[in-house]
């Protein structure tokens, strides 16, 4: 399976903040949206991502002045991306190898979605549930 059924499944819909928005802006986006992670952009282009792992460490490091200030001070700024070609186990090994939860889908220079590890393991469930289904119907009919 590929990253575009996935996509096609949950929606292609991107979350993201400019870099000069306020780090407060973007915790109160993740809160309301009950997401992990919300791509950082300008003029269509990914500059970072800010995920709650970064909020979390710089608010341990430097306390809730932070939230004030922008969010290009806090995003991880080395962005891994896939493509909506590559494999469900491919992006699984690449997100445990890098140990992050949300990937960009990225065709060409534009930006057509965002997975995250909750997608894939939900995804496999579903196809992991799927082939019990047929097991079971192919021994009912043997």
């Amino acid at each position: 399976m590929t990253v575009r059924a996935i996509l096609d499944t949950k929606g292609h819909q991107i979350m993201s903040v400019e870099p000069e928005a306020k780090l407060s802006t973007a915790v109160k986006m993740l809160g309301e949206r009950k997401i992990g992670a919300v791509l950082v952009m300008s003029a269509g282009r990914i500059e970072g991502i800010l995920s709650e792992r970064d909020i979390v460490r710089v608010l341990g490091e430097r306390g809730a002045t932070v939230l004030e200030e922008p969010v290009s001070t806090v995003m991880t700024r080395k962005v891994v991306s896939c493509k909506q070609s590559d494999t469900v186990s491919g992006i699984m090994e690449m997100m445990t190898r890098g140990k992050f939860r949300h990937l960009p889908v990225v065709e060409g220079e534009r930006v057509v979605g965002l997975i995250s590890i909750g997608d894939v393991v939900k995804w496999r469930v579903q196809e992991y549930e799927h082939e019990q289904e047929a097991l079971r119907e192919y021994i009912k009919t043997a």
